[in-house]
């Protein structure tokens, strides 16, 4: 049933994306660096706690892009399928540099994420639904109100081995398409698509992480404004159990 759920999302999702309207494009190139830390904290071998936090920076590392944090708690009822829920935050940095505000949001989430394998690849799937309360900033100034959005995301990541000794870095290919819905969703009901190409490395049985480039290519509420963020990204991966004898496998948190 959720392998089926899956491909609809898979088949549905482009036409959704091509549906939006086109209009001429105002393309804004940047640069940015993303950090993270994601962890996965196994009680016991279905239940998991999970906690990230991220920086990204705009300019390369020049200028504050956002901050972010979440929590979930996460269940597994076999090795291949994961349901989590929980609550993130975002500090989001005010868009020009003479202004000071960073706007809040507030997010609840749930997901559903499904491993498979193709030979020898490894084929992450995630469906993530994200309730979004964004905090309105008019003129550096706090309005009191806040935009809510529904947004949905659909993962699919490729772990490819490389070298036959699994100690050795692996290569890792995923895009991300992001939609969001909502009153104030008019021009851009596509929010982002997100590619990343980069090579995973093991440090340890708990300790992980991948680095590589990104593109971040988000359309903006305008509907013709767009951002493509050339992105360096450093994600790790914590993997620890409050019980010595619960086996885990790796966290893939995945982004923001």
């Amino acid at each position: 049933m959720l392998k089926h759920f899956f491909k609809v999302i898979f088949v549905l999702v482009p036409f959704l994306v091509l549906s939006q309207k086109q209009t001429s494009k105002d393309v804004n190139n940047q640069t940015q660096t993303w950090f993270s830390l994601n962890n996965n904290i196994k009680i016991n071998e279905h239940w998991s706690l999970l906690a990230d936090f991220h920086i990204r920076k705009n300019d390369f590392l020049d200028n504050e892009s956002f901050y972010f944090v979440r929590s979930g708690i996460g269940y597994s009822p076999n090795s291949k399928v994961f349901f989590v829920a929980g609550y993130a935050h975002m500090w989001l940095a005010p868009t020009k540099p003479e202004w000071n505000i960073f706007s809040n949001e507030n997010r609840f989430y749930q997901q559903a994420q499904l491993s498979s394998k193709i030979g020898n690849v490894s084929v992450l799937q995630r469906v993530r639904n994200e309730q979004r309360w964004q905090e309105m900033i008019v003129n550096d100034e706090k309005t009191g109100a806040n935009r809510f959005t529904n947004r949905v995301r659909y993962l699919l990541s490729f772990n490819i081995p490389i070298f036959r000794k699994s100690t050795m870095p692996s290569l890792i290919v995923s895009d991300e398409v992001l939609i969001h819905f909502g009153k104030e969703v008019i021009y851009n009901t596509f929010d982002q698509n997100r590619i990343f190409i980069g090579m995973k490395q093991c440090i340890n049985p708990k300790l992980s992480f991948d680095f590589g480039y990104m593109n971040v290519y988000q359309q903006k509420y305008s509907g013709f404004q767009y951002d493509s963020n050339h992105t360096l990204r450093l994600f790790f991966y914590y993997n620890t159990s409050i019980n010595a004898l619960t086996h885990f496998k790796l966290h893939e948190s995945g982004d923001e």
